[in-house]
């Protein structure tokens, strides 16, 4: 049978799971994930453990953070008053909003701490410092 190679374009599905064994995505219900394998658009640890693989072949791949979203940087919580952000929205600590930045580029924040002057928002990836689980299966390669 056919190996995946860097360049290939695949399809599998997966399920992500954290440490503590709670699902933090998958794509059960949903049509498997297509990519092409060593093109960056999957975190680095997960294309790393495609190439090799055949059609119908499963495996569980242990990712540690630095080979999926990699540590948190500390430069990326902001602390900003209050007052700036619009009072129709109810504030609340994991609360995910969406900033604009001076190129026009939307970056996704969550609210990570409130206090009576300050809101302070990180644009650290949710996943960020956390090692990862993939159950994969590949459905097929072109």
């Amino acid at each position: 049978m056919t190996q995946v190679k860097s360049g290939d374009t695949v399809r599998l599905h997966y399920t992500g799971t954290l440490a503590d064994g709670s699902t933090f995505d998958s794509s059960a219900g949903r049509d498997p994930l297509e990519f092409t394998v060593g093109s960056g658009q999957i975190i680095p640890g997960l294309d790393k453990a495609i190439p090799g693989m055949e059609i119908g072949d499963k495996k569980t791949v242990n990712i540690p953070a630095d080979e999926a979203y990699g540590q948190p940087d500390p430069s990326a919580r902001q602390a900003i008053p209050r007052g700036e952000i619009p009072a129709e929205i109810p504030l609340e600590e994991g609360l995910q909003l969406q900033m604009q930045a001076p190129t026009g580029q939307v970056i996704p924040v969550t609210v990570v701490e409130i206090t009576e002057t300050e809101v302070t928002l990180d644009a650290n990836h949710p996943l960020a410092g956390k090692d990862l689980t993939f159950a994969i299966e590949l459905v097929s390669i072109n």
